[in-house]
């Protein structure tokens, strides 16, 4: 655990059984961003979790590593789960593999293909729209151990 800090999963306050989305998702993520200390991940760009986990946060780290190496981190955690039926949030396990070839709108790796650079895109309105925000760029597996074991060491 980082600095002693809580780490709580959007999804696992998203998705309720058969990947339904929980009524509670805002409430909770509101109860979540009210705490003294916690992390989490920034996804649901779309709903209303942005300005408040944006809002609320001090700091935020941007894993912006290359899809030659998400991609595959990807694909080897998705089929792992996959072929372990590993539950993740509520019940809920990846669906079987032939769904990449068969259901194709929802899939994470079609998802991830479609989505990697986005955030390349919205980060300069992040950090306009949250001046008091520290956005710390990381871009290799190498620069997010220096700033783990340096900067973040400290904080």
């Amino acid at each position: 655990m980082l600095w002693d800090t809580p780490y709580t999963e959007l999804d696992s306050l998203f998705h309720g059984e058969n990947w339904t989305k929980l009524p509670s998702f805002e409430a909770d993520a509101e109860a979540l961003a009210a705490g003294d200390r916690w992390i989490t991940e920034w996804g649901y760009w779309s709903s209303g979790v942005k300005q408040l986990l944006a809002g609320r946060a001090q700091l935020l780290v941007w894993l912006d590593l290359p899809r030659r190496v998400a991609l595959p981190r990807l694909i080897r955690r998705t089929v792992r789960r996959r072929v372990l039926r590993e539950e993740l949030w509520n019940g809920n396990v990846e669906p079987p593999l032939h769904t990449f070839f068969t259901r194709p709108d929802d899939n994470i790796i079609r998802w991830e293909m479609k989505t990697h650079d986005k955030w390349r895109e919205r980060m300069p309105s992040v950090i306009e729209e949250f001046p008091h925000l520290e956005v710390v760029r990381v871009g290799t597996a190498r620069e997010l151990e220096a700033w783990l074991s340096g900067p973040a060491s400290g904080a």
